[in-house]
């Protein structure tokens, strides 16, 4: 695992952290802890989701994108990262969200570990929220079950906040990334 790059303008989640100073506290705490799961909480029109923290390398700020000829809609082309040729997946597109962000945008890229693919590929998300670590109790492996294979998600992450008159409780949808991939390898 990488580094995580995010610019300083970003909104803060936690009061005095920003996204980038929560990145790096992750990264410093080493390992997974047992009975939990690390992810990076992002969102796709207006919806929530989250892929394991694991499988990132690290964030960066949407730039151009050149688009390459005789590709399907959800590649969105290539860029060059420090030299590194790197694969643009637009995941919206991929998912079939047709839904705008609602409120501040920030187009942000989700670069993915050599673990998730041995070619480099970026995923590009409306913004990213947050590195966060959740309890067992807090994901349902069982909800999102189907006969169908074609929904790659591994659960939904029940998140808990609280407000100053009430416990609020949003649901994020935790993407099996990995298989994702593998499915649009030959495409890459």
């Amino acid at each position: 695992m990488g580094t995580f790059l995010v610019d300083n303008e970003t909104e803060e989640t936690v009061p005095g952290t920003t996204i980038e100073t929560q990145i790096k506290k992750r990264i410093r705490a080493g390992a997974k802890t047992a009975g939990s799961l690390q992810v990076v909480e992002f969102i796709l029109g207006n919806e929530l989701f989250a892929i394991d923290l694991f499988d990132t390398r690290e964030v960066i700020n949407s730039t151009d994108i050149t688009p390459l000829p005789n590709t399907p809609s959800f590649i969105k082309g290539i860029i060059d990262l420090r030299g590194v040729i790197t694969t643009i997946i637009d995941l919206k597109e991929m998912m079939k969200i047709t839904q705008e962000a609602g409120g501040k945008k920030k187009s942000r890229i989700i670069v993915l570990d050599q673990s998730v693919s041995e070619k480099m590929i970026g995923v590009l998300v409306d913004d990213v929220l947050a590195v966060t670590t959740y309890a067992d109790e807090d994901i349902d492996k069982d909800a999102h079950s189907s006969r169908s294979n074609e929904r790659d998600i591994l659960g939904i992450i029940r998140k808990r906040t609280k407000t100053a008159d009430k416990d609020k409780s949003e649901l994020i949808i935790w993407l099996d990334i990995k298989t994702m991939v593998k499915k649009i390898e030959t495409d890459l």
